[in-house]
């Protein structure tokens, strides 16, 4: 027999092997709050930082130099949150070529899938609107080869699942999501809200805190429901064009207010509390879209900084300048790869970084004398304050 929360946004209903599953109302077009009051001057700043931070990525020189650390330091945090240890450091340097040996974090895989899955997914979104279709083939990336590979990618589950702590049951857990058929419905009623929700009928960024917190209630897949949800948010953004990059990522506020991130969901299935819901995200939106400009105009100054060093003190050739821009988007170089990208002679390339180097702007790691990897430390100093 059902057990009533409020229809609001679902119930707990009894299952024949004695535990209670949540079943989700599915999501209604019109807001499930009164956008007044609080909630509309949060929603107003909110809007207001967001367009801030997508008109300061308009400003920058070449601003898709910057958008790749963006996805690298949200793909770290939002992988944090499900416990992996691996810092943007060991990102980086894995994706440089240089960390895959033994001594690399056993999941910084799990990170860089995570970059993988939103580019992925970014690029998808030119052929495909956001659909289910489309979370799977991202989930099917996220997972692929990593921890959690052997649970279904790509495919919505076939068992129950549920939510508690390390070595919780079922008949214990802190949450039981749908059962495998009432999930599957709730995600085709999901995509639907998804379609209806245009920017004419209600505000994105209520749709996206709508759509976050049902999908994490629906909970579809065995594993990487979390980093999914959170992807969802800038697939959203994206897709429903109020950002044109993707430079805003929530599990930075997700990360610090972890506690309050899960009792906020958890409000909403038992109290129908969506008012706090949707005032702790658009909080969330507002505080990191201006930290996320705050620091682009920070990574912008140091640019100009030292590009107008090297111009000033050391002639500053096109070549020079070209590779300094790419320790933006490489910030740990490896001499070959970079002759490799960059088109450059493996002599050229080591005289200019010799050069950087002479001028404080990079550092060698290694300590050895062949297979070097030179650090642009200020940068990635920047990068990790968070």
């Amino acid at each position: 027999m059902a057990s009533s929360t409020g229809r609001r946004t679902g119930e707990y209903v009894r299952q024949p092997a004695g535990y209670r599953a949540f079943i989700p109302t599915a999501l209604s077009l019109t807001p499930p709050v009164k956008l007044e009051g609080r909630l509309a001057a949060l929603l107003s700043k909110a809007d207001t930082e967001l367009g801030r931070l997508d008109g300061c990525s308009e400003a920058l020189p070449n601003p898709d130099l910057f958008v790749a650390m963006y996805v690298n330091k949200e793909a770290v945090l939002s992988s944090r949150i499900e416990g992996t240890q691996s810092s943007l450091t060991d990102v980086l340097k894995y994706q440089a070529e240089v960390a895959r040996k033994p001594g690399s974090p056993s999941d910084v895989g799990e990170v860089v899938n995570y970059v993988s899955a939103l580019n992925y997914g970014l690029i998808r979104l030119n052929e495909l609107p956001l659909s289910l279709r489309l979370l799977r083939e991202i989930h099917a990336k996220l997972l692929h080869d990593v921890r959690g590979s052997e649970r279904g990618p790509g495919e919505f589950r076939r068992s129950q699942n549920w939510l508690g702590p390390a070595g919780s049951t079922i008949a214990n857990a802190a949450f039981v999501p749908p059962p495998p058929g009432e999930m599957n419905e709730a995600m085709w009623n999901l995509e639907k809200f998804i379609h209806q929700a245009e920017p004419s009928v209600m505000p994105v960024l209520i749709a996206c805190a709508l759509v976050h917190s049902q999908f994490e209630t629906i909970h579809p897949f065995l594993d990487g429901n979390g980093r999914m949800g959170r992807l969802l948010i800038t697939l959203m953004l994206c897709w429903r064009g109020v950002l044109r990059r993707p430079l805003l990522y929530l599990s930075l506020f997700f990360a610090k207010r972890r506690s309050e991130y899960y009792d906020r969901l958890q409000a909403v299935r038992d109290k129908g509390d969506w008012e706090g819901w949707l005032e702790f995200f658009l909080e969330g939106v507002a505080e990191v879209a201006a930290d996320a400009r705050r620091k682009a105009t920070r990574i912008l100054e140091l640019r100009e900084r030292n590009r107008t060093r090297l111009v000033s003190e050391l002639g500053g050739s096109a070549s020079l300048l070209r590779l300094q821009d790419y320790m933006y988007e490489n910030p740990f170089l490896s001499l070959r790869r970079a002759s490799r990208d960059l088109g450059l002679a493996y002599s050229t390339v080591n005289n200019l970084v010799s050069v950087l180097q002479s001028a404080g702007v990079v550092e060698e790691t290694t300590g050895q004398r062949r297979n070097r990897v030179f650090c642009y430390t200020e940068y990635v100093n920047l990068l990790e304050e968070d």
